[in-house]
């Protein structure tokens, strides 16, 4: 079961940057600024967020089987991002955007509390591995993007063609574990109880830290990649342009993609060290590396590459735990309603970071408009702090 939805996740996940991978195609083809190519981005985070919240609302992800809202909701995005091939400017590939993140909040969550049926004692480890396939199938555009000539339509197609075989895997091969949540009827309260439990509070303050540099980090990562090799290597023709493009494609899908490694390390240490510690140290090192990224800006790749390595690990090692915290510390027939409202507001979060990163950018220069991403694991730092102390006075 871990290996089908491992799977089904990675290739489900290839939707959510296909149209960001080929950004500086779109800007090229339709005149966009930096702001309007964000969208690309940021409209996919929102389209996630009000269908996270429209399925917590509804207790959805209590109440329909699992299996069957994962694999309905990969078809939709995979007909909904295929669609994206027919837009002729940037509003209209806003809406097939939009209705793609819409349908991923029924691929992302339930997947969580799917592989949570399966594993009591080593969840941390399992959650962190489906973590760790979205992280890589996130990157994959960028992959297929790197390919000498790939353009849109290779990108995007080979992202439909993903989504609708994990849901093939997911609607043939899923069945629940030995461990299921109960499910409950309707309750329009159901929201308001778990924002009431104090736990799911501090872990989701912990993860909202997380999700401030996340997000805004992986969208323009490859950007600011692309900005530093054109600053220490200006290209002086078309060839050499090309060869720029595709070197800073693979090198951004490299430091995606290794956060697939750190998210199953994650998952080991937390199981044996415990999750605010493994948290609170990833949490760390991802907001050093945002700051010490700037200096390699323009500098030789052998400095700029480990730095966003690094950084690509660490900045989504913890992700999973903080999902774990919250199925953890909320009633069992509640888990689905907590996983998707935690991440409703993370993402509605970083709807926000991703747009104000370009106007820092050109205030500051690419050069240190990461470091303001550090913020956001100092909150999250202090949040599972809070969380520790608590936990420690219930005892």
């Amino acid at each position: 079961m871990l290996g089908i939805l491992t799977v089904a996740e990675l290739l489900g996940m290839t939707l959510w940057f296909a149209a960001s991978a080929v950004s500086a195609q779109y800007t090229a083809q339709w005149s966009l600024t930096g702001s309007e190519a964000a969208w690309l981005t940021t409209i996919v985070q929102l389209g996630f967020v009000v269908g996270t919240a429209v399925s917590a609302l509804l207790n959805v992800a209590d109440i329909v089987p699992a299996r069957w809202l994962f694999s309905v909701a990969a078809l939709v995005g995979a007909a909904a991002n295929a669609l994206l091939l027919t837009s002729d400017q940037l509003s209209t590939a806003l809406v097939w955007r939009f209705v793609t993140g819409l349908a991923l909040a029924g691929v992302y969550p339930p997947a969580m509390k799917m592989i949570a049926t399966w594993f009591r004692v080593r969840r941390g480890l399992a959650v962190g591995t489906i973590v760790g396939a979205l992280t890589v199938g996130k990157a994959m555009p960028y992959l297929v993007h790197a390919i000498p000539g790939a353009g849109i339509t290779p990108v995007v197609l080979s992202a439909t063609i993903g989504a609708c075989v994990a849901a093939l895997l997911v609607w043939f091969g899923y069945r629940e574990g030995p461990y299921p949540f109960p499910a409950r009827p309707f309750s329009w309260s159901l929201v308001r109880d778990v924002v009431r439990t104090p736990t799911w509070r501090l872990s989701t303050g912990g993860y909202l830290g997380h999700m401030f540099e996340l997000y805004a980090a992986w969208t323009w990562l490859p950007v600011f990649i692309a900005a530093s090799i054109a600053v220490r290597d200006p290209a002086s023709d078309p060839a050499a342009a090309a060869h720029a493009t595709s070197l800073a494609s693979a090198i951004a899908f490299a430091a995606l993609a290794i956060g697939g490694a750190g998210c199953i390390w994650g998952g080991l240490v937390a199981d044996r060290r415990g999750r605010a510690w493994l948290v609170t140290r990833a949490m760390a090192i991802s907001g050093v590396c945002a700051v010490l990224i700037g200096f390699a800006y323009g500098r030789s790749l052998w400095l700029l590459v480990p730095i966003a390595l690094v950084w690509g690990f660490f900045v989504i090692a913890d992700s999973a735990q903080f999902s774990v915290l919250v199925t953890e510390s909320v009633p069992p027939h509640a888990v689905g309603t907590a996983l998707t409202l935690q991440t409703s507001l993370g993402f509605l979060l970083t709807a926000v970071v991703i747009q104000l990163v370009p106007p820092l950018a050109a205030f500051v220069g690419w050069r240190w408009a990461f470091a303001a991403l550090a913020l956001g694991p100092l909150f999250g730092i202090a949040a599972i702090q809070r969380l520790v102390r608590h936990t420690a006075a219930r005892r």
